[in-house]
């Protein structure tokens, strides 16, 4: 099959690279000038696998505005907050025959990938895969290979012959993926996930796997999961899971799978960039006054987070301050 990965950093470079190595054609699209040009000067990304036994993988990579590309299927792998402008700048080279297949983390992009693709050419689904982007050019997944899950839906809840194809190459790429026809709950899933650990192991600047160690996390994450659930209750989301079944998978990946791994959140705030708490934590927050209900935690962990991105910009331009003195 042939893809087209656009947002090409750490989560977009680990489907991509192992797409391809699982015998498929990839294309990468991306927006960040130090990362396209870096890949293009190397010939490649440098792939690590635990810190280790780096290599340079070759990839063809392109700015949207020189894209002449036409894949099967696009794998949309963007921030929460940068999808539509980067949507925008890549619709000249959508068709109508295309799909569009993405595992971005929080909620938001469906709606904004609608305005651009059929609803029966969507699939979205959730990763429980951990990798970090280390710089431009450069980097690392985490886990041994074949670790992780991931799940799938298609929006129409209707699998059709490209969504099996498409399971295929996953399974192929060893991503260990699971079809379901359960396109919100299925989502869902991993929203309330994020919000446990992601915004959790962020406040704190702690592994997941140190956050899972704490005798007082089981009560923490039920806490955030119960309050989650009531919202999805109330807005008539069937979930995928049980509310034991979100813990279980709480522990399980923090403990077992990626004791080792800070976030994606903590990825972005630890570098003095944007979260997307207001996609995770924020997203049930709004989702529960849309039906009468007020999850309290969930918005009080977003002010929390809020703040401490002030205090991390602050940090950033004291020492800028300090380089230019």
């Amino acid at each position: 099959m042939k893809f087209t990965v656009v947002g090409s950093g750490a989560m977009g470079l680990r489907y991509g690279v192992l797409l391809q190595e699982a015998g498929n054609q990839v294309d990468f699209v991306d927006t960040w000038e130090p990362h396209v040009e870096k890949m293009r000067e190397q010939g490649g990304v440098y792939v690590s696998r635990d810190h280790q036994d780096r290599e340079l993988v070759p990839v063809n990579v392109y700015y949207p505005e020189e894209y002449k590309g036409d894949p099967d299927c696009y794998i949309f792998f963007t921030k929460q907050m940068q999808l539509a402008d980067v949507l925008k700048r890549c619709h000249a080279f959508f068709k109508p025959t295309q799909y569009a297949f993405t595992c971005m983390n929080g909620m938001g992009h469906v709606e904004k990938l609608l305005n651009y693709f059929a609803p029966e050419k969507l699939i979205a689904g959730t990763a429980l895969v951990a990798t970090v982007l280390n710089g431009p050019g450069d980097v690392d997944f985490i886990g041994a290979r074949g670790a992780g899950t991931m799940n799938l839906a298609n929006y129409t809840e209707k699998p059709d012959d490209f969504t099996h194809k498409l399971v295929t190459e996953l399974e192929k790429a060893q991503f260990n993926p699971t079809l379901t026809t359960n396109f919100k709950g299925t989502l869902m899933a991993k929203v309330v996930f994020n919000s446990v650990v992601n915004t959790l192991c962020t406040m704190f600047e702690m592994t997941m796997g140190e956050y899972a160690a704490y005798k007082g996390a089981d009560d923490m994450s039920r806490q955030l999961i119960n309050e989650a659930y009531d919202v999805c209750e109330r807005a008539g989301v069937k979930m995928i899971n049980t509310r034991q079944e979100e813990l279980d998978s709480v522990n399980y990946v923090s403990k077992v799978a990626n004791p080792l791994h800070y976030p994606s959140m903590y990825q972005d705030m630890h570098n003095y960039r944007p979260t997307e708490v207001d996609f995770i934590n924020g997203y049930l927050v709004k989702l529960g006054k849309e039906n009468d209900y007020a999850a309290r935690t969930h918005a009080f962990l977003t002010h929390e987070v809020h703040l401490a991105e002030l205090q991390k910009q602050k940090e950033l331009k004291t020492n800028q301050a300090k380089q230019e003195a």
